[in-house]
């Protein structure tokens, strides 16, 4: 689509965007090949951005070439629609996710930006793997759901099945669906967030075809599901397509049943910042309010060659303009923003303003990365995402040339800037460059981007899978001395229990225990540690604690930070194979110090 368009759209967009009731910020989320891909083709199309006849086959989010070829979604793209529905103009902010598990992180980030989503669901396929984690993790975010059934005409031509049958399977994928929106939803949402075909929560439809039907659309347009039925058996679908255009049918369910910001804020502000509720930054996120002070979660940061890094992320608070300045929070640095933005597929299109409730894109922020708070004021972060995803596999990779070797380093930290799932190391032994993942098609892409989107030609070793070490039975209590024989350490090691184990990795919490910080002692006691033990961890380090158990020992706090140390470089090489340790609680339990703090 040509350049011009796309600014007309972002101009619109920037009118909209102060209207916040007219606002929906939504994720289109799916297991692989359901089609969603397709879906946001025909709502690109609808709007005027590409050719309708090529919806569904010019994949117009999957730019990179890579997913072009292999016809998967990698990155998440966003893209940001004015549509007209009903007589009435809406800004639509719309994030396309990938499906493939390797590419999971992508999802949880994205979930993150957005309130709603609509889960695109095979007919034939049902509720499959990945449906359940991306359904979980809209959930687990606050972020509402609506379902949209494709690929409707597959039941017919390629099962042969009567219309009885037909609604047989709706109805068993639907019960599926709301029993994972029963099990994972927010307290109070898990009846409310339901799907029902009733109310007009479910679509169903083909997005290849362009047509789709809800008990609404179907209300509006006269058809009913006999001739649906009867229009797909004799193959006119196009005239389906005529009668229910696929964009009709779904824009209305976004806007009829999705939260607008100033709605979903109210409830989502308490999951993804633990601050206080009556602070200035606080009362200003729960009402949205585009005066307030910036406050910014960054999702997203694209590299690009001209324009530096570029911040994509949600705004819940104030207005980002060009210009103002703000503090990266968790750096303890100051930036001032250069330019702002939207992103409309590809492109970043400049605009003046992105208020509160929005999803916008900032140019000027080095060193900015997924996760990070922008703000003016010093507030407390915003929550980690709300995920375990460790990479499980690893490859090395080498330059073939010398020469090569800056330029690999400087692309290979551009790649862990833009997928924070992606871990790049150095093996101090050997000097390999180490890449972990979440899988060889993760690897496969990035060593892809390395050699033919940068030009380094590498080399790569055979994939090697992510071990982690741990301890089954309690140690009994063993003696250890230091270097110079003047110091002892009685120590002993045991199991952290699972549901401990678990409720501190969803915690997030790690590194040095401040002393008496109420803060850490909460959440270790939510974990499950108890009150006293809780007051006297030093240090916990891959979710493995240190705990001081010692009694009267005058001189301790002058060795406390070589412990510490110590315990942290034993965590990450651990006896058996030299892979990190994880679910292991050091306990010191007494030492015999040298008087002379020299020795």
């Amino acid at each position: 689509c040509s350049m011009g368009r796309k600014e007309d759209m972002a101009s619109a967009a920037q009118k909209l965007m102060g209207q916040q009731e007219d606002v929906r910020n939504i994720g289109i989320v799916a297991h692989i090949d359901h089609g969603k891909t397709t879906l946001s083709d025909n709502l690109i199309a609808a709007a005027g951005l590409i050719n309708k006849e090529l919806a569904g086959k010019q994949q117009f989010m999957d730019f990179e070439d890579q997913e072009q070829d292999r016809g998967i979604t990698i990155n998440a793209a966003n893209i940001s629609l004015v549509p007209n529905v009903l007589g009435k103009q809406y800004l639509i902010n719309m994030i396309d996710t990938p499906g493939h598990v390797d590419f999971g992180g992508e999802v949880i980030r994205a979930m993150r930006a957005v309130d709603g989503v609509v889960l695109v669901v095979d007919a034939v396929e049902g509720v499959m793997p990945q449906t359940e984690t991306v359904i979980r993790q809209a959930l687990r975010e606050n972020v509402r759901p609506v379902l949209f059934i494709n690929k409707v005409d597959r039941l017919i031509n390629e099962l042969q099945v009567d219309e009885a049958e037909m609604q047989k399977r709706f109805v068993k994928t639907i019960t599926q669906v709301n029993i994972l929106i029963q099990t994972n939803a927010p307290a109070g949402k898990d009846q409310t967030w339901q799907v029902n075909p009733g109310n007009g929560t479910v679509t169903f439809g083909s997005a290849y075809n362009h047509w789709a039907v809800s008990t609404t659309s179907m209300k509006r347009t006269g058809i009913n599901f006999k001739q649906v039925y009867d229009l797909m058996k004799s193959d006119q679908q196009k005239e389906i397509a005529a009668k229910s255009p696929l964009e009709d049918t779904m824009f209305e369910m976004v806007v009829g049943h999705l939260p607008n910001p100033i709605q979903a804020q109210k409830y989502r502000s308490a999951v993804i910042w633990s601050g206080d509720k009556e602070s200035e930054v606080g009362v200003s996120m729960l009402a949205c309010d585009p005066k307030g002070p910036v406050a910014m979660m960054v999702t997203d940061v694209s590299v690009d060659p001209h324009a530096g890094d570029i911040a994509t992320g949600r705004v819940y608070s104030g207005t980002l303009k060009k210009g103002v300045k703000v503090k990266l929070i968790g750096l303890q640095k100051e930036a001032t923003i250069n330019r702002v933005g939207v992103y409309m597929g590809p492109e970043f299109v400049e605009v003046e303003s992105i208020p509160a409730g929005s999803i916008g894109a900032i140019v000027g922020l080095r060193e900015a990365y997924a996760g990070q708070t922008v703000s003016e004021l010093d507030m407390r972060e915003f929550e980690s995402f709300k995920t375990n995803v460790e990479p499980v596999i690893t490859v090395s990779i080498e330059a073939k040339q010398t020469k090569d070797l800056p330029k690999l380093i400087e692309v290979i930290r551009q790649l862990t800037k833009e997928d924070p799932n992606l871990r790049a190391s150095i093996n101090q032994t050997t000097g390999e460059h180490l890449l972990s993942g979440m899988g060889e098609l993760h690897l496969e892409i990035n060593q892809y981007r390395i050699e033919k989107t940068h030009g380094v030609p590498i080399t790569v070793s055979p994939p090697i899978v992510v071990y982690h070490e741990t301890i089954q039975i309690a140690s009994p209590e063993l003696e250890g001395k230091s270097p110079n024989k003047h110091n002892k350490l009685l120590m002993m090691v045991e199991p952290i229990p699972h549901e401990i184990h678990e409720k501190l990795m969803d915690a997030k919490v790690k590194g040095k225990v401040k002393l008496k910080d109420k803060e850490w002692i909460d959440k270790f006691q939510q974990a499950g540690i108890g009150i006293d033990e809780s007051k006297k961890v030093w240090a916990i380090e891959n979710y493995n604690l240190l705990v001081d158990g010692t009694k009267g020992i005058q001189a301790l706090h002058e060795i406390r930070e070589l412990v510490i140390q110590g315990f942290q470089e034993a965590m990450h090489a651990g006896p058996l194979a030299k892979e990190e340790v994880h679910g292991v609680k050091v306990t010191l339990i007494d030492g015999k110090l040298h008087e002379d703090a020299i020795h």
